[in-house]
């Protein structure tokens, strides 16, 4: 004894989850977390960069080197105290599979600490340096 509240057909309901939208949500936020994710470099350090009139648009994978004003250093992002500075790099320069280095410093930083980071990282094995800036306004 059942009830049928239709009018008066057998038929079956459809219960099935359109997924379509669900894909298409998806692929957007994917989409947006790989711009996202692959646009920020991030450095780890507070760091204040010189200002230039004009920058390189390198993109290929490049190790990414931080230099505070107040000596302190991180590579990708790790601070890394210098008496393993060196084993650090080549690690990340291997890992990499890349011999380019972005040296990230401060504005205010010294110049002779700067010069110290270049000569190790490229003891490590860097073959190509570049500095990194923001452009003037």
């Amino acid at each position: 004894m059942s009830m049928n509240m239709g009018n008066g057909g057998d038929e079956d309901i459809n219960a099935e989850i359109n997924m379509t939208p669900l894909i298409d949500i998806m692929l957007v936020l994917l989409i947006i977390f790989m711009v996202t994710s692959s646009a920020a470099i991030e450095s780890g350090l507070d760091v204040n960069l010189p200002e230039v009139n004009a920058v390189s648009d390198k993109t290929d994978a490049i190790l990414v080197i931080s230099l505070n004003k107040t000596g302190d250093v991180a590579v990708q992002g790790e601070m890394t105290p210098m008496d393993v500075l060196e084993k650090k790099i080549a690690a990340k320069l291997l890992e990499m599979k890349t011999t380019s280095v972005i040296l990230e410093g401060d504005g205010e930083s010294p110049l002779n600490m700067t010069m110290a980071v270049m000569d190790i990282a490229k003891t490590a094995g860097a073959k190509t340096f570049s500095i990194a800036a923001k452009l003037k306004d």
